[in-house]
C-alpha cells in the first residue's frame, strides 16, 4: 500500500535538562489508506503522537510529511486550513456545538471553508443518512443519545472528505455496547470514503476493528502488527 502520512524521528519533550519528559522519544511510522489503532497505557504517549500525526502541535524534533508536505514546515495558517480540507477528526466526547442541530454540527468544516450553506448542508444530510440519522438533522445534541451524537461527529469528519480521519478515544464515553456500534460505523464509513482511520484507544475490543495495532510505551512503538479487522477477539 501507498503510504500517505509519515513520520520519522518524532521527538517531543517538554521541560528541560534532568526535569525534561519525553512524551515522543523517536517514533517512526508509515500510513497507508488503512485502520490503524494506536494502543498503550497512559503516559505512554499515544495521545501526543495523534497531536502530531495531525499536525496540532509540532515535534521537537522529527518531521511528519503528509503527502509530500513537512507538516512541521507550514506556517500556522496553512496547518489550520489542512486539518479543515485534509483531516477529519473525532473526539471523545463528539464536542458538538450544543445551540447548533444535527446537520449543522456535521456542515460546521465546510461552513468554515466558505462553502455555501445550501451545498454544505446537503452534503452533511447525505452523510447522516448514510450513518443511520435521517429525520434527525434538526435534532440539536442534548436531544440525541451518545452514540447518535457520535454518528453526528463522523459524518462532520467525513464531509469534506479528508484524507485521513483522527479519532481520539470514540466510545471513551459510551456504554460497550453502543461504542462497538459506533466503531463498526466509524471503520465502515471511513473505508467507504477512501480515508485511513487512526484510533488512540486503550481498549483491545475497540482495537479489535483496526486492521494495524501498534502498541507504545515510553514513548516508543514497542510492537506494529496487522490483524484481521471486525472486532472479532484475538
Amino acid at each position: 500500500m501507498t503510504t500517505i502520512l509519515s513520520a520519522r524521528a518524532l521527538r517531543m519533550t517538554y521541560g528541560n535538562g534532568s526535569a525534561a519528559a519525553h512524551a515522543l522519544a523517536g517514533v517512526d511510522l508509515d500510513l497507508a489508506a488503512e485502520s490503524l489503532a494506536v494502543m498503550g497505557p497512559s503516559g505512554s504517549g499515544k495521545t501526543t503522537l495523534l497531536h502530531c500525526l495531525a499536525g496540532i502541535v509540532r515535534p521537537t524534533s522529527g518531521s511528519v510529511s503528509w503527502r509530500g508536505q513537512d507538516l512541521a514546515q507550514l506556517p500556522d495558517a496553512r496547518r489550520t486550513v489542512l486539518r479543515r480540507s485534509d483531516f477529519g477528526f473525532v473526539f471523545q466526547s463528539g464536542q458538538l456545538l450544543p445551540e447548533l442541530p444535527a446537520v449543522e454540527n456535521a456542515a460546521l468544516p465546510l461552513l468554515l471553508a466558505g462553502v455555501d450553506r445550501r451545498t454544505a448542508t446537503e452534503r452533511a444530510a447525505g452523510w447522516l443518512a448514510h450513518l443511520g440519522l435521517a429525520g434527525l438533522e434538526q435534532r440539536r445534541p442534548g436531544e440525541l443519545s451518545g452514540g447518535q451524537g457520535q454518528r453526528v461527529a463522523i459524518a462532520r469528519a467525513l464531509v469534506t472528505s479528508p484524507g485521513v480521519v483522527f479519532a481520539d478515544e470514540p466510545t471513551g464515553a459510551l456504554d460497550a455496547a453502543t461504542g462497538q456500534e459506533v466503531m463498526s460505523v466509524l471503520v465502515s464509513s471511513t473505508s467507504a470514503a477512501g480515508a485511513a482511520l487512526v484510533v488512540v484507544t486503550h481498549d483491545p475490543g475497540v482495537a479489535a476493528w483496526c486492521g494495524r495495532v501498534v502498541t507504545m510505551g515510553d514513548g516508543r512503538l514497542v510492537e506494529d502488527r496487522r490483524t484481521v479487522p471486525g472486532g472479532v477477539a484475538r
